[in-house]
This record gives C-alpha cells, structure tokens and sequence, in this order.
C-alpha cells in the first residue's frame, strides 16, 4: 500500500512537471520573447511602433472586424440554438452539420472560396458593383472571413446547456400564456447567460488572431485592409524585427485581457452552478 502510494505520488509530480514544461516552452517562452524583443531598442523604439499611423488602422480594423463577428455571431448563435434545442424539423442534424463546417475548412481555403464568390469572376460580381459594393481586398471581406471562421464558437456553447435544460420550463410558461420574448428573457437567458459570455470571449478571441482568411480576402492594401496580426507579417517580411514584435505585442496583451475576462466568466459560471 506504501509503496502504491509513493508511486502515484511519483506519478503526480511527474505529470504536473511535464504539463509545467510543455506550457513553458509552447506558450510562456514565446510570450516572454515578444515582450522582450519589441523592447530591445528602448521604451520610445516601442512606442514609435505601436502608435505609427498603420498600426492604429490596423488596431481599428482589428477591433471593428472583433465587433461584427461578435455581434453577428451572439444573434445567429442564440437563434440556431435554440432553434435546434427547442423544436423539431427536418434538416435539423444537416444544420448542427452545417454549423461546424468553419471549423473543418481551412481558412485559407475559405478565404479562396469568398474570392471566387464575390471576386470578378463571380456571377453576382456585375450585380455587386451595380450597387457600389466591394467584398474582395475591402473592409466587407475582412468582416465576412472573420465572422465565418468565429461561425460555430457561440452556438456550441450554448447548445449543450440548452439541451441539459430541457424544454418543460418552457413549456410551462406557454400553457401560461407567456409570449416567446418573455420565455427567453425570464426563463432560457438566465440558465444560458455564462455560456452565452464565455462563447462571446472565445469569438472575440478567435477574431483578433484570424490570419489565413482575412489573408487572402484582405489584398494586404496597408492602412486600408491590413488587421494586427496582417500588419505584424507585412513588419517582419520588410525585417523590421523590433516594430514587427511590438506590434505583436499589442496581440499579446489583447489576449491576456480576453483570458483574464475568460476566467471570471468560468470562475463566475460555477458559482451560480
């Protein structure tokens, strides 16, 4: 029995200083490169770069791009939740299909496949331009790769919690003659409300990263389409190592805060659990 004991002890600290050394050299050494790099050259090399005109545009687009996909994203990601959760039709396991097919398509491809549906050789290309409308190497382009690729992120945090929920509660309140909107908001939302922030976190998360689709659809036009992490590739190509890292260091710090808002939002969803 002791010696069953001192092995899984063994066993323990082992594992734990495994996980401590993975998340060291894959995460914590990186993080600690681009801090120290992007001050290499001193406080006002860095602020140079972070404050240049390109990289506040980069910072606006970033942000705006972050918006739209969280907003458009929270009303679908409610709406095919429920949806799937509450009723039943036909088609409903090719929609819960449907909305993962962002996670299985490479965003380069789904960058490409934007192109060849609203670029020039595109049918409705003729009926876009009539109407003044420019999708390709324009803003519309980075919103739409990026509410794509955050597509899934939010409704499958919430149908989980929707299908544990049930539908009785629900039921109840309309034999009461309680309208739909009154249902949601009294009863659905507050059993949803930490899913539906933590899903909100983890998009707006996945938008600020987004490279591969925005990539393509962007046209890498400076100051017009460029977002941060664009921004930082077109700064290391053109070796400007000391810029490029502090611009990423913009990223870094945007993701501390998302985590640091991530762990109240689970730290607060188990409390009310």
């Amino acid at each position: 029995m002791h010696e069953d004991t001192k092995g899984s002890k063994f066993l323990k600290w082992f594992l734990i200083g495994i996980s401590i050394l993975f998340i060291f050299v894959m995460l914590v050494l990186p993080l600690i490169t681009v801090i120290t790099e992007s001050l290499k050259k001193g406080i006002e090399t860095y602020w140079e770069a972070v404050s240049d005109e390109y990289t506040v545009k980069a910072v606006l687009l970033t942000v705006e791009a972050t918006l739209f996909a969280v907003v458009i994203n929270t009303v679908f990601g409610v709406f095919a939740a429920w949806t799937i959760t509450k009723f039943r039709f036909r088609g409903k396991k090719v929609l819960t299909t449907l909305i993962d097919v962002p996670v299985t398509v490479s965003p380069i491809i789904a960058g490409l496949i934007f192109v060849l549906t609203y670029g020039r050789q595109s049918i409705i290309y003729p009926f876009l331009q009539d109407m003044g409308i420019q999708v390709v190497f324009a803003v519309p382009g980075i919103i739409l790769a990026t509410v794509f690729v955050t597509f899934p992120f939010i409704s499958r945090e919430l149908i989980p919690v929707l299908e544990a929920q049930g539908t009785d509660e629900e039921e109840a309140a309309a034999l009461m003659g309680a309208n739909g909107f009154t249902i949601f908001r009294k009863i659905t939302f507050p059993h949803i409300k930490w899913a539906l922030l933590y899903g909100i976190v983890l998009c707006a998360a996945r938008a600020m990263g987004e490279f591969g689709a925005v990539s393509v659809l962007s046209g890498h036009l400076r100051g017009k389409t460029n977002t941060l992490p664009l921004h930082v590739e077109i700064l290391f190509n053109e070796f400007k190592y000391v810029p490029a890292f502090a611009v990423a260091s913009i990223l870094v710090m945007m993701a501390i805060v998302i985590l640091i808002i991530r762990s109240v939002v689970e730290y607060k969803g188990k409390k009310d659990a």
